[in-house]
């Protein structure tokens, strides 16, 4: 009896360990290996391992050659615009099938599945988009963080799916369903799951305990649930959180709370927000050295603070050139790049001067493509739209709502293509793509011109060493 017991118990141990195929699972060809002296990360966090949106991986495939870089393996996926994670040896993906909201751990080379969590979901999006969860998996390397639509919290094993806590937010903190439901993903700091919660009476933000999900602090009281992640940063020396709070409420309030982490403590807020009751506070804060930049797209607009010794601000600049929906701009070199408005159209891609705020151009592309419909062969013209961006080893790469994949030369002189390739043709290709080991993972979330369905998708982007 014993023995059988302590079989048990190892094969329990090894439960997550052996990836297994499932159903759905194309795999394609393995990666090209590595380059000697490849420069590789997680993307375990949101907008990736500086939780900025720059990635320093190299060597990365520069050129696409009028086609789409290679699929590794690719594999059905249900409702939802979480982005994957990706630790170690393992994707994580978040998303809703049926009625249930579900985790999937898989392997990084192949998409074998290591394990699957389930749960219900009973959630209806309000405005007609569909009900899967929107805040991507986030991972300490032991543990797997997810936050569904509905706001239910779940702490996972990163090896073996174990469930180690959970709570409900909605109901713990009774919380109404905001304009899209929950979307903004938690931050990790140290031992703390910092989110914003955006309880009407207060707190705005919660700190919880990582390990065991308890609250450790409050802070804020006015502003709700936005759809912009928290931010972190050593500013002065001292680390702290920026969150760009704000829900639904009538008028429309939120804006910018900074926290000293430790304690919970604010040290300013700043009141941002549209004037409109459907609007949002979507895009990350992102700092900037001693500074920080927060842009909104209803009406107020950006605005860069310089923050000082003693943790007040000071306003360097406002701006109404450069106002991003859900994407987060990006710094390089002393400019910031990012898309201009809620779109799909017109939201041209802009460069500010990060010291003034000034415009130096915008651009909004115009990609025609030949799409085969029961009519007939015909062409379309297609933009960026809601695209993502990242900077990787000193470049642009961004995903076009459409699937459109383009490396671009960022520079305050103009809009300069480098490369661009098709992936497919498919809306609501929303969220940045997870970059780690020269593999490239994104979601296609809606059917595609060609038949191809919502899928989760391994690219090879490996390069060569030169």
């Amino acid at each position: 009896m014993l023995n059988k017991i302590l079989i048990g118990m190892a094969f329990l141990g090894l439960m997550g360990q052996t990836p297994q195929k499932q159903e759905g699972l194309k795999f394609h060809a393995p990666p090209r290996p590595l380059a000697a002296g490849a420069v590789t990360h997680d993307w375990k966090s949101f907008l990736g391992p500086t939780r900025n949106g720059i990635s320093t991986e190299r060597p990365l495939r520069k050129q696409f050659n009028h086609k789409a870089p290679p699929i590794v393996w690719e594999v059905p996926k249900g409702e939802g615009y979480a982005t994957p994670s990706v630790v170690g040896d393992r994707v994580l993906l978040l998303h809703r099938l049926g009625d249930k909201e579900v985790v999937e751990c898989l392997n990084a080379e192949n998409g074998q599945r290591f394990w699957k969590f389930a749960y219900a979901t009973t959630y209806e999006d309000r405005y007609g988009f569909n009900g899967g969860p929107r805040c991507q998996p986030i991972s300490d390397g032991e543990r797997v963080y997810t936050l569904g639509a509905e706001g239910k919290l779940h702490c996972l094993k990163l090896t073996t799916g174990a469930l180690i806590w959970k709570r409900d937010i909605l109901q713990e903190y009774h919380l109404k369903q905001n304009f899209f439901g929950v979307g903004a993903t938690p931050l990790l700091e140290g031992n703390l799951l910092i989110m914003n919660v955006g309880v009407e009476a207060g707190p705005s933000v919660v700190g919880l305990d990582k390990l065991t999900g308890k609250q450790v602090w409050g802070a804020g009281k006015e502003w709700g649930p936005s759809y912009s992640s928290p931010s972190a940063a050593t500013v002065h020396g001292k680390r702290r959180v920026f969150v760009f709070a704000g829900g639904e409420s009538r008028p429309a309030t939120g804006g910018l709370f900074c926290i000293d982490p430790a304690n919970g403590k604010v040290d300013f807020q700043l009141p941002w927000r549209g004037r409109r009751y459907e609007s949002v506070n979507a895009s990350s804060p992102l700092v900037i050295g001693n500074s920080v930049f927060i842009s909104e797209c209803y009406g107020m607009g950006g605005t860069l603070l310089d923050i000082q010794p003693d943790f007040s601000f000071k306003h360097a600049w406002e701006t109404k050139a450069l106002n991003t929906h859900f994407m987060t701009a990006i710094y390089k070199d002393g400019y910031l790049y990012g898309l201009d408005g809620h779109g799909p159209r017109n939201a041209p891609l802009v460069c500010i001067d990060a010291k003034t705020g000034k415009e130096m151009w915008r651009n909004d592309p115009d990609w025609e493509e030949t799409i085969k419909t029961p009519e007939g062969v015909r062409k379309v013209n297609l933009s960026p739209g809601l695209a993502s961006l990242m900077l990787v080893d000193g470049q642009g790469l961004m995903l076009g709502e459409y699937g459109h994949l383009v490396w671009l030369d960022l520079n305050p002189k103009g809009y300069q293509e480098t490369e661009r390739t098709t992936l497919f043709l498919a809306g609501e290709t929303w969220g940045m793509p997870a970059l780690s080991r020269g593999l490239l993972y994104l979601c296609q979330n809606n059917k595609g011109v060609d038949g191809s369905m919502a899928r989760l998708i391994c690219y090879d982007m490996r390069g060569e060493a030169k």
